[in-house]
């Protein structure tokens, strides 16, 4: 059988699948049984902690989010006291995790629970999608995971296996339809929690994108993909564009007295609301110091001497690189200036571990530790 035979089998209006997915649903459930995960949102059913869960492991593997989650409902074990907590404190939990985003549409869902569904996660789909970063997998997996309704999901996993199930002749991204009818056609519509579960623990342990364990998988027997050895071609990639590659030129400001300046970015864009060394873009033919001075002056409309250059930071994001040069700095003259920013402080380096920061300035702040712990 070929790949796109294979497909019509599925996708066709000829064929059904309906007649083989009983088998793959007892099948999967019954493997889950034996060999499913033990995750900790698993062993509940407040649809606030699960909630929390699903939100957290959008683009996050397990092993980041365990120690974030626990932490996450010691700091914020309700949903009130999630709405009512500072987005400082927010962002201050989540620091580390990546896409901020995530959390800020925490703080805004928590808010809009309490004041429009009294304090309980919908039950309704489409009152769960119209919440701040809530898609349709998401709200599926909330929705079947706390209340076991027969919603289907299709994160990374669930279209890599559904992908290789029926060895799908063309990269996911561009059969995202068929894959939403085929998730929904093989849901165990009795026991929904369960199936998506355990469809996602297939594609994290068995069906991983190298190497897939195809002789423990409990679909084998009906997997067109190892049926045709394919299963390592598949699923189909698109090809990617060069990743881009920024450089960035960053001060650590210190005044009369010792304190460091920090800025607080704007609500949009990747980072928005965390807090900074202030800095920008490296222009063609302009120096790291020239740099420096350039956005600094620009950013907070005061002048500054650049000194000798205190680390470099390289830190991948999920679309770009960027290298962080970053420079001892003394401030001339100038009052800080919220141009560029939401906020700006002047901090002791005791204070500035209560900030939350961006992950890659982690090693700025270590940094300016070791430092001033040389020169004390």
């Amino acid at each position: 059988m070929s790949v796109s035979q294979a497909s019509a089998l599925v996708f066709g209006e000829a064929v059904s699948l309906d007649d083989v997915a009983p088998v793959l649903r007892q099948a999967l459930l019954a493997w889950y049984g034996e060999q499913g995960r033990d995750l900790p949102w698993r062993r509940s059913r407040d649809p606030y902690a699960i909630w929390i869960s699903e939100i957290m492991l959008q683009q996050t593997q397990v092993k980041t989010v365990l120690p974030y989650y626990q932490r996450w409902l010691e700091i914020f074990p309700t949903v009130e006291q999630l709405a009512k907590a500072e987005q400082q404190s927010v962002l201050k939990a989540w620091e580390g995790l990546g896409y901020y985003a995530r959390a800020r549409n925490l703080h805004k869902t928590a808010q809009l629970i309490v004041e429009q569904h009294d304090g309980v996660f919908p039950t309704g789909f489409e009152d769960a999608i119209a919440l701040p970063g809530i898609g349709r997998t998401t709200a599926g997996g909330i929705l079947s995971a706390a209340y076991n309704l027969p919603l289907a999901i299709l994160d990374g996993n669930v279209k890599r296996v559904l992908a290789r199930l029926v060895a799908l002749p063309k990269p996911p991204a561009k059969a995202m339809n068929e894959l939403w009818q085929l998730s929904e056609q093989i849901l165990d519509p009795q026991q929904p929690r369960d199936f998506n579960q355990a469809i996602m623990d297939l594609g994290a342990t068995l069906c991983t994108r190298h190497r897939p364990s195809c002789l423990l998988c409990p679909w084998q027997d009906y997997c067109t993909a190892y049926r045709q050895n394919l299963q390592s071609e598949l699923p189909m990639s698109e090809a990617k564009a060069p990743v881009p590659h920024k450089q960035i030129g960053v001060a650590v400001i210190y005044d009369n007295s010792g304190r460091i300046l920090i800025d607080r970015r704007k609500q949009e864009g990747l980072l928005g609301g965390l807090w900074e060394f202030p800095g920008g873009k490296i222009e063609p033919d302009e120096t790291v110091e020239d740099c420096v001075k350039r956005e600094i002056k620009e950013e907070l409309g005061i002048e500054i001497v650049v000194n000798d250059r205190l680390i470099t930071v390289n830190h991948a994001y999920s679309h770009f690189k960027v290298t962080l040069n970053v420079f001892n700095c003394t401030h001339i003259s100038g009052e800080p200036q919220t141009i560029e920013c939401d906020e700006v402080k002047w901090v002791t380096l005791d204070e500035i571990d209560s900030y939350p920061f961006p992950k890659a300035n982690g090693q700025i702040i270590d940094a300016i530790k070791e430092r001033a712990l040389s020169q004390s």
